[in-house]
């Protein structure tokens, strides 16, 4: 696992050169704020065999060292950003992961032909637009986890409506520390259709 991390790292800093996957370029600062920022979810979420669609994963978080800690999960990456998906699909090449699915496409146009049970986004977009983005693709029983900010409660409350309207509930608001930073874990229960 951790040859996989090491790998990873090597591959976002040799690609990072060439295309601007990420502004943190610190070794030690990558596995802080992309790696453990990531498995930050497990604190809310136990993942073994879920279907999971991350939503704007970037260089592939938090979706990518989820798959590489819990390995059974099937993974879908929907990425708008051409480079972006082209790095994910040599990464996943190359970490030889299996069930995982890179699409090139924006979460509020893309058809998927499925829903998932898990949904994540980090560092999308603000509450209220990622509710109507991301809750339609969860099926009813599953949950989405925004992975936002220390001070997020303005923007839960101003998802509220959002949230009931697209079939979900507001779970739980989860504070973990992560390095330097407070990150709040956004859970919505996707309670019906």
């Amino acid at each position: 696992m951790d040859k996989l991390f090491k790998l990873y790292l090597d591959e976002l800093l040799e690609w990072n050169k060439k295309f601007n996957l990420t502004a943190v370029a610190d070794p030690a600062e990558i596995k802080t704020r992309h790696f453990e920022d990531s498995l930050s979810v497990l604190k809310v979420i136990d993942l073994s065999h879920q279907s999971v669609l991350d939503i704007g994963p970037g260089a592939g978080f938090p979706g990518l060292p989820l798959k590489i800690v819990r390995p059974h999960i099937k993974l879908t990456l929907l990425e708008s950003t051409r480079k972006k998906c082209d790095f994910l699909k040599h990464l996943v090449q190359k970490l030889n992961l299996k069930e995982v699915e890179v699409v090139w496409g924006r979460a509020p146009e893309w058809k998927s032909p499925q829903k998932f049970q898990v949904v994540l986004a980090r560092a999308v977009a603000k509450l209220p637009e990622l509710v109507e983005w991301c809750l339609p693709y969860v099926k009813p029983g599953g949950v989405f986890i925004a992975l936002k900010q220390d001070r997020v409660e303005e923007e839960v409350n101003e998802a509220l409506k959002n949230i009931k309207k697209m079939g979900g509930r507001l779970k739980e608001i989860k504070k973990v520390r992560v390095g330097e930073i407070t990150r709040s874990l956004v859970v919505i229960d996707k309670v019906r259709l």
